[in-house]
């Protein structure tokens, strides 16, 4: 029986359509581009977090080293180009005409001292794991700088692609605090003014290097309510939406005033098993849970067909995907053999961990298959903060099975399987030496074949073991206004100056 064939809860429930309650309307014009984002950005310091609200806007206001196009390539921003001295030493060329908003000059000094402040661990940023292979950065010349890593790292540029330039100069005067306030950058727009719950609002940066931002002012709003920021789109008083789900989407399709924009992503959604607790440290459960998933049916049943089921830890968007490596297909009999042969230990309570920033239709569908297969589970729900500590807890603290999107917007599988897997990540509920050293391998090369042989030696471990059950390659929707341009990429970038109207 499929997903599509069953009365799930919630499944079939529709949003009413809400007042707009304290977000005041704002018709949208040429002049002025009004986005609804869930809520409001919890850091416009590039360097202080990075989770989609606040990357929404700031990246609009910093430049990065590199970049990465609409087709998913590295390309050069800051830097125009790069060669590496040796294996773990890169020389970067910079560009010499861009200038900060406050009209200084953007230098080497500035790329070493944003380097050196993601990296330094008293900093205490987030995003630390995804730089802390860099041992060095030093200034050649006010247009060159040499970055050093610990050994080959090949998914260095993957991670400089979310390196953004601050300067040094201005954080130095006026501190973290203070600068995340009202942050100077050297982007296509600039910081104007954040009215705290409410909105940010940034104005067109006409000096800029680039290309220029078709939209003189961008207002991003606080909009929590998925069916208010439908609202706002259906009635002409946004111009973009993020977040929404399917079923919204498809009301989009018929709107008079907006569409709707999907794109599938890097994000993979995942089961995690702690294979350190019963009953998932017999490896039969395991199988059998991953068995007992109808992966086809999530996503036609209640994703409405826009996301892709995966067989691996990965999406087709990610360096170190395998084309044509089978995942395990949907057996319910045989899921259940396994789980009556594991024996009464099979009936131990699964506590299956979410929190409400995820789809609840797939959580509650996911017990109920594995419920289907003999398996008890028990819904676990907490707030996202609670939820992403014990996450990260390894598998003494963390819970037996969690529900997970993850990415790295990095598109290398060392930023989706090294936190995942690795024994040293406190993500990570699995123990295997093998999948270790593969794991280890593999970042440890800037040969590209050998670093696909160990990731594919990885995901046919991940297939007999199932320390996780890769679900489907999720995808992004948006609702435009119905004459905007914009091509939703899979790093899940928001680049207002790639956007354009359509007249």
């Amino acid at each position: 029986m499929t997903v599509a064939r069953r009365n799930y809860p919630l499944a079939a429930a529709c949003a009413a359509i809400l007042a707009l309650g304290s977000v005041a309307p704002a018709q949208a014009s040429k002049e002025r581009f009004v986005v609804d984002l869930v809520n409001e950005p919890s850091s416009l310091d590039p360097q202080v977090q990075w989770n989609p609200d606040s990357y929404y806007v700031y990246r609009n206001i910093f430049d990065n080293l590199v970049t990465r196009d609409d087709r998913g390539e590295i390309v050069p921003q800051v830097a125009t180009s790069w060669k590496y001295l040796s294996e773990n030493e890169i020389e970067f060329e910079l560009r010499s005409d861009i200038t900060f908003h406050d009209g200084s000059k953007l230098t080497a000094d500035d790329v070493v001292f944003s380097v050196k402040r993601i990296t330094d661990r008293s900093f205490g940023s987030p995003q630390l794991g995804q730089f802390d292979k860099i041992t060095d950065a030093v200034a050649l010349s006010p247009t060159k700088v040499k970055l050093t890593t610990q050994g080959a790292y090949p998914a260095l540029l993957a991670q400089l692609v979310k390196l953004s330039i601050v300067p040094k100069a201005v954080v130095e005067a006026v501190g973290k605090d203070a600068f995340n306030l009202k942050p100077v950058g050297s982007g296509p727009y600039k910081f104007e003014g954040w009215q705290r719950g409410v909105a940010v609002t940034l104005s067109r940066n006409d000096a800029y290097w680039g290309t220029k931002g078709p939209f003189p002012s961008v207002i991003f709003r606080a909009v929590p309510d998925s069916a208010t920021r439908l609202a706002n789109l259906q009635a002409g008083t946004s111009d973009l939406g993020v977040t929404l789900d399917s079923d919204q989407a498809a009301q989009l399709k018929t709107a008079a005033k907006a569409k709707p924009l999907t794109g599938l992503t890097e994000r993979v959604a995942y089961l995690r098993l702690n294979t350190t607790k019963p009953p998932f440290d017999n490896v039969k459960v395991r199988q059998a849970a991953a068995l007992a998933i109808d992966k086809e049916g999530l996503v036609d049943g209640l994703l409405g067909g826009f996301d892709k089921p995966v067989g691996q830890l990965l999406t087709p968007a990610i360096f170190g995907w395998i084309d044509d490596l089978p995942g395990a297909k949907y057996d319910l009999a045989k899921a259940k053999a396994l789980v009556t042969e594991a024996g009464p230990a099979a009936k131990t309570e699964i506590e299956l961990s979410t929190a409400p920033v995820f789809d609840q239709r797939i959580v509650q569908a996911v017990q109920q298959q594995l419920g289907e297969a003999g398996l008890n589970v028990k819904i676990a729900m907490s707030d996202m903060a609670s939820y992403l500590k014990r996450a990260q807890a390894g598998p003494e603290g963390t819970s037996t099975l969690s529900f997970g999107r993850w990415s790295c917007a990095c598109q290398d599988a060392d930023g989706v399987l090294f936190p995942l897997l690795h024994k040293s990540s406190g993500w990570s509920a699995y123990r295997n030496p093998k999948t270790d050293a593969l794991l280890e391998e593999a970042r440890q090369t800037l040969d590209k074949d050998k670093r696909l042989a160990a990731y594919k030696q990885v995901h046919e471990i991940v297939a007999g073991e199932v320390p996780v059950i890769p679900l489907y390659q999720a995808v992004v929707i948006y609702g435009a206004t119905k004459n905007l341009n914009f091509t939703p990429t899979p790093n899940e970038s928001m680049f207002l100056n790639r956007m354009s109207w359509n007249d």
